[in-house]
């Protein structure tokens, strides 16, 4: 078994004037990030990789989830702003471990999750997909290679709402 937690980065800060590549979290997607990494290590979800765009924002969601510095990061351009078929192509080659936390951009992340999960969680949230919105779902193979889309089991989906 494999399992995947696909994350759209917190909430980010327009105000800088900076790139779209450069634009930080702002205070509430800092608070956000914070509190998604207390979800994930409250309920178990600690990866062993975590894939993740090279934007600012992206970035800085990753670090304030405080996950184990065992843990591995990499962070991937081909990420930034990608489409679903570019981050289901990027698990199937780089993923490795059992589980792996993938943190990018809509909509490709929210079309990603959508398209990997057998069937998707009736909430109005999961069809937004917020910042900070989070989908866990496991996979019954043996190699990242073999994800294919519509077998994914829903294990879990949160937005920070409904932590903080």
């Amino acid at each position: 078994m494999r399992r995947l937690i696909l994350m759209r980065h917190a909430k980010s800060d327009w105000s800088h004037g900076t790139s779209d590549h450069d634009r930080p979290l702002n205070r509430r997607g800092r608070g956000a990030a914070e509190a998604l990494g207390n979800w994930l290590r409250s309920e178990g979800l600690v990866p062993d990789l975590v894939l993740c765009s090279t934007a600012a924002r992206t970035r800085e969601t990753c670090a304030l989830l405080d996950l184990p510095e065992s843990n591995a990061v990499d962070h991937l351009q081909q990420l930034y702003l990608a489409e679903p078929e570019k981050i289901i192509s990027t698990l199937r080659l780089r993923a490795r471990g059992d589980t792996v936390l993938l943190v990018a951009h809509n909509p490709g992340i929210a079309a990603a999750a959508a398209v990997l999960l057998r069937q998707t969680p009736d909430q109005d949230a999961f069809d937004r997909y917020p910042s900070g919105a989070t989908t866990v779902m496991d996979f019954d193979i043996d190699n990242w290679a073999d994800l294919a889309p519509g077998t994914g089991a829903l294990r879990a989906f949160t937005v920070p709402k409904q932590l903080v």
